[in-house]
């Protein structure tokens, strides 16, 4: 009876490592391509809700910047519409200067209500997230609420979403680079 060729190649042990280092890239490579935009970054004012109510403010707390260097963009979400990536789908955006290894960015004059936040740190200042040419790798920090385990694809936005219900709301985010 003849072997399957990939359980020959898995049993040698000779390419193991290889489709190892094939399979991270892959992997990296998607979970890369759902975190990536390439659309600046603009401040803007949140929208306006469409009910009436109460109000308050997101301090988001940015943790474990590599580089005292470049810009910061920080989008708020009210909707997985968009989320983590396309910014011009946030209800809110701001970009500020980099000032230390902890930095932060507050939202205010915000409808309760549930938001996710996405960070990139744009070491370069060029207006947008810098990858590896082949396989899109992020070159720059990026991040998002909740700090949520790195798996395959995006983040979802449940997993990232914090409820504003009060006239304050602290959240941190640690940066990851790749």
């Amino acid at each position: 009876m003849q072997e399957h060729s990939l359980a020959v190649i898995l049993r040698s042990g000779k390419n193991t490592n290889r489709i190892c280092t094939i399979m991270n890239i892959l992997f990296s490579f998607f979970l890369a391509f759902f975190l990536i935009t390439t659309a600046p970054l603009h401040a803007e004012e949140a929208s306006p809700s469409a009910y009436k109510g109460e109000c308050g403010s997101i301090t988001v707390r940015i943790a474990g910047l590599k580089q005292n260097i470049g810009l910061l963009g920080v989008s708020l979400y009210s909707s997985n519409k968009g989320f983590p990536g396309d910014h011009s789908k946030a209800c809110a955006t701001a970009m500020k200067k980099v000032t230390g290894a902890t930095d932060e960015v507050v939202f205010t004059n915000l409808p309760y209500g549930t938001y996710a936040v996405s960070v990139l740190h744009d070491e370069n200042s060029n207006g947008k997230l810098d990858t590896t040419f082949l396989i899109g790798i992020p070159k720059e920090g990026i991040g998002v609420s909740n700090n949520p385990k790195a798996r395959r694809g995006p983040p979802k936005y449940n997993d990232c979403t914090l409820t504003l219900n009060s006239m304050q709301l602290d959240t941190t985010i640690s940066m990851m680079y790749f």
